[in-house]
């Protein structure tokens, strides 16, 4: 009876499927009838849900290694040959091209981890892992996926509960205080990085960099710029704006190349002579005629140079290109100027220095050019930067990376993003945790014991989460070497009497109070990923069939060929 049937029309071949026949009481045949496309990819029910697991959990393996101080790195190669070296979970699942629907779900969960805090990318990946990894028995002993959703999403609110309950607020009104806090939370992300035996210094960097923004701290106004050649230890952070020298014309040399106490205009407007348009036709019958139109050409320029001289800005600054005639005119007047300045860059400057972008040299009154105390042109590496220090309005700032190999500057650049959304997180909210799996073990113990006052299916589920918060300290002694059951029965046992900040302490292969030891974190990173896991995981239980439609051919042209024209050669 299981045939299949073929349809043949003019849009192409349709299969009716009967997957099976049974007979009606009227003893008349009924076929079920799927209406696919030929070569549609369809997959359902409980191995289905494997699959996806299995999908899942192939992606934390490719992270799992990156978690903690003693991480190790990845190093991924893209389709361009391009190499990137990092341990930042987000940066990682970012490179790597995946094609499973359901394994882009985690992919997705670390963007926004990254997004959202900026640290924890490779915890909320291991977490959902891990989550979907203890239901996996549940699933293949036939318990339905929307008692396991209930009971995680229940667990998950639990949790969050409880590191609301039990994080610590730090005493915002007092500045130094505050800044002890900033500092150790910062140290604690740097600390999982390539940069970690640099964590002192660039730990006050970034602290600083953050303090130096408005309320908003906008996260934009902290530049960051790359030099290769010296020593980590050489970068510096600057409390105003520095950019790279843009391309200059042959009297750029000799203009001054530092001030004091001046004034920026700051402009989106072209200084030079503009070329004519294509094909514009220009009729005239005299010599005169034409002197004229190239003389009332060069007036307009002039007038405009003149107008910027006359405003007293010692410094001039456009989006816009800056001609050869426009550099010597004012370096005639000892005044500096730089074009094609980055659009993000000129912002930067209005922030710090004050004033506004002009797209017009009419009307240049004080109130919309900006000041600065110092402005000097120096040498960084085999680069040169202007910089603008003393700014009245000073909410902004830039970092000048330096370092040996270039993909290892752009880790370092990764690796103080995090540590930057990590004190703006803090500054946000001023609730800490002890990190280092301290708070993972305690949601355990909360949730196990939890779990033994339900009753039902619920009981044992709950258990099962409970046991996935163990993957954090678990994978940290891992990736240190260490006898990861023997350091988690101590964490259990210290956890049961009552010390509920003691995690894994990776310097000496031993257990400690993380939250004595600084080893702080904001609880928002962990109310996240814990609610971000727990999300992703449901959503992927949630799914019990796949289909996947084939591809569209595309006809190529008769004969096979690429075919001739377009330069193509014969």
């Amino acid at each position: 009876m299981n045939k299949i049937f073929n349809y043949e029309n003019s849009a192409g071949k349709v299969c009716y499927l009967p997957l099976h026949s049974f007979f009606t009481k009227d003893n008349k045949m009924q076929p079920q009838i799927i209406l696919l496309k030929e070569g549609t990819d369809s997959s359902q029910g409980v191995p289905q849900i494997i699959s996806n697991i299995n999908a899942c959990q192939a992606i934390a393996d490719a992270v799992r290694t990156t978690l903690g101080p003693r991480g190790m790195d990845k190093l991924i190669i893209n389709d361009q040959g391009k190499a990137t070296i990092s341990n930042d979970g987000a940066t990682i699942l970012k490179q790597l091209d995946i094609v499973h629907p359901a394994a882009k779900t985690l992919v997705d969960i670390a963007k926004s981890q990254d997004a959202e805090v900026g640290d924890g990318t490779t915890s909320v990946t291991l977490l959902a892992g891990e989550f979907l990894k203890e239901a996996k028995p549940f699933i293949e002993e036939a318990v339905h996926p929307q008692i396991i959703i209930k009971a995680f999403r229940k667990a998950a609110t639990e949790a969050v509960k409880k590191i609301k309950e039990i994080s610590m607020r730090i005493n915002k009104s007092d500045p130094k205080e505050m800044r002890q806090l900033l500092e150790k939370c910062a140290a604690t992300s740097l600390s999982s990085k390539l940069v970690a035996h640099q964590k002192d210094f660039f730990t006050k960097m970034v602290v600083d960099a953050v303090m130096l923004l408005d309320e908003l701290l906008p996260l934009n106004m902290i530049g960051v710029k790359k030099v290769t050649g010296g020593g980590l230890e050489d970068s510096v952070l600057i409390a105003g704006v520095a950019f790279k020298k843009t391309f200059s014309y042959a009297g750029f040399e000799m203009q001054p190349k530092k001030y004091t106490n001046l004034k920026i205009a700051l402009l989106n407007i072209e200084l030079e002579l503009k070329a004519e348009r294509d094909n514009a036709e220009v009729r005239v019958d005299s010599v005169e005629e034409y002197q004229s139109i190239v003389d009332a050409e060069w007036k307009i320029l002039y007038d405009k140079l003149d107008i910027l001289h006359k405003s007293g800005a010692k410094v001039i600054l456009s989006k816009l290109p800056i001609g050869d005639v426009a550099t010597q005119y004012f370096a005639d007047r000892d005044m500096f100027c730089a074009g094609r300045v980055v659009e993000e860059d000129l912002k930067r400057t209005m922030k710090a220095c004050g004033g506004s972008i002009q797209t017009t040299v009419q009307n240049l009154s004080p109130d919309v050019l900006g000041n600065c105390e110092t402005f000097e042109e120096i040498q960084i590496g085999g680069e040169r930067y202007n910089l603008f220090t003393g700014c009245p309005q000073a909410r902004t700032c830039t970092i000048i990376l330096r370092g040996g190999a270039e993909q290892f500057i752009e880790e370092t650049e990764r690796s103080l993003h995090d540590a930057i959304m990590i004190v703006r997180r803090t500054m946000k909210n001023d609730a800490v945790v002890a990190g280092g799996g301290a708070i993972e073990m305690e949601l355990s113990k909360h949730l196990r014991n939890m779990s033994r006052t339900i009753a039902g299916k619920e009981q044992l589920l709950m258990g099962a989460m409970a046991k996935a918060l163990e993957i954090i300290p678990r994978q940290l002694c891992e990736n240190a070497g260490f006898d990861a059951t023997n350091i988690l029965n101590k964490l259990r046992q210290r956890h049961a009497q009552g010390g509920i900040w003691y995690g894994v302490d990776v310097l000496n292969e031993d257990i400690a109070d993380n939250f004595e030891n600084c080893v702080w974190e904001p609880a928002v990173v962990k109310i996240n990923a814990i609610t971000a896991a727990a999300e992703a995981s449901c959503l992927i239980l949630s799914v019990d069939e796949t289909v996947k439609n084939p591809k569209a051919q595309q006809d190529g042209p008769p004969g096979g060929g690429m075919g001739r024209g377009r330069g193509r050669p014969m």
